[in-house]
This record gives C-alpha cells, sequence and structure tokens, in this order.
C-alpha cells in the first residue's frame, strides 16, 4: 500500500533514508550523504503532503516525493513541456536489503498515475551521473535525459535531469 506519510513516520523515514545513503557508498555511489536528505527536509515534505510511503505488512519500505513545485536548479534546463503544469520526484528511496524487490517501479507507477490522475503535462526529475542503474530505470521507463545540475553539498558530479510527457 502506498499511502500519504505521517508525522510519526518520520524516524523511520530517516533511518530508511540513512540506510540507502551508507548502502550506496558501499557501491561507490557517492549520491546521498549526511546532508541530504536532512531530517528537516523530510519533516518538510511530510507537512506539505508531498511524501508517500510504501508500506507492506506494517513495515515502511520505501518513500518518494512528489511536488509541483520547480526547484530553482531545474530552471535552465531546456525540458520537453512547459513549465508550470509538471510533477517533480524527489527521495525515491527503498529498503536496501530489498532493492531488485520492484519496490522503486511500484512506486514510480504510482508516481505516473499520480500525474495522469492530477491532469500533469509531464513527471520530471534527477538522479546522480555516477547512478547507472537508476539511470537505466528511468530510460526504460520512458524518461528523456536533457541535461545536468550540480548539487555541491552532495557531490561534484553532475546530477542528470529527466523528463516524461504524460499528455
Amino acid at each position: 500500500m502506498i499511502r500519504t506519510a505521517k508525522y510519526q513516520d518520520l524516524a523511520t523515514i530517516k533511518s530508511l533514508t540513512e540506510a540507502c545513503a551508507h548502502a550506496m557508498q558501499k557501491k561507490g555511489i557517492l549520491q546521498w550523504n549526511e546532508f541530504y536528505p536532512s531530517l528537516e527536509r523530510l519533516k518538510n515534505d511530510i507537512l506539505q503532503e508531498e511524501l508517500y510511503v510504501l508500506e507492506e505488512e506494517g513495515e515502511i519500505e520505501g518513500i518518494i516525493v512528489l511536488t509541483p513545485t520547480i526547484d530553482e536548479e531545474y530552471l535552465p534546463i531546456a525540458w520537453l513541456t512547459p513549465s508550470g503544469n509538471n510533477l517533480y520526484v524527489h527521495r525515491l528511496a527503498t529498503n536496501p536489503q530489498k532493492w531488485g524487490s520492484g519496490h522503486g517501479r511500484r512506486l514510480m507507477d504510482f508516481a505516473e498515475d499520480f500525474a495522469r490522475k492530477h491532469n500533469y503535462d509531464s513527471v520530471r526529475l534527477d538522479t546522480f551521473s555516477q547512478n547507472q542503474r537508476n539511470q537505466k530505470f528511468y530510460e526504460a521507463r520512458g524518461y528523456k535525459r536533457l541535461g545536468n545540475i550540480y548539487f555541491p553539498k552532495q557531490s561534484e558530479a553532475p546530477f542528470y535531469c529527466y523528463e516524461k510527457v504524460i499528455k
């Protein structure tokens, strides 16, 4: 089941993102670190009612943030659709002990269905340039790579922006 996150989920969600960061770092993917995603950022996602959790048997196995708000880092990108009616995906994370089980696919199916249901023109996101698994995952779903952005507190390497037109 995928549901809106509640404030009482915050500690579990933070533990999940820390486990993901650690697992990615072990694979040489320096995408998340002690600065990102911060507890404050996750708390704000919950308060904005933009953070969703994938729950199985009472356990949170994944999260995703869905927002209509464009980050300023995205402004220079030449998107496929005009900006203004787009859904942005942030902080997709799944339990690293269950990577490969389809949780990421279920969360992205949810995001794309959410975009269709709410009449967004497209879904936009970014993924780390050194995370080839994620790049293949999004490209196989029909996302087009459009440009690079940078988050210096996370890495000197770029993040690739992707978009999938919904309508």
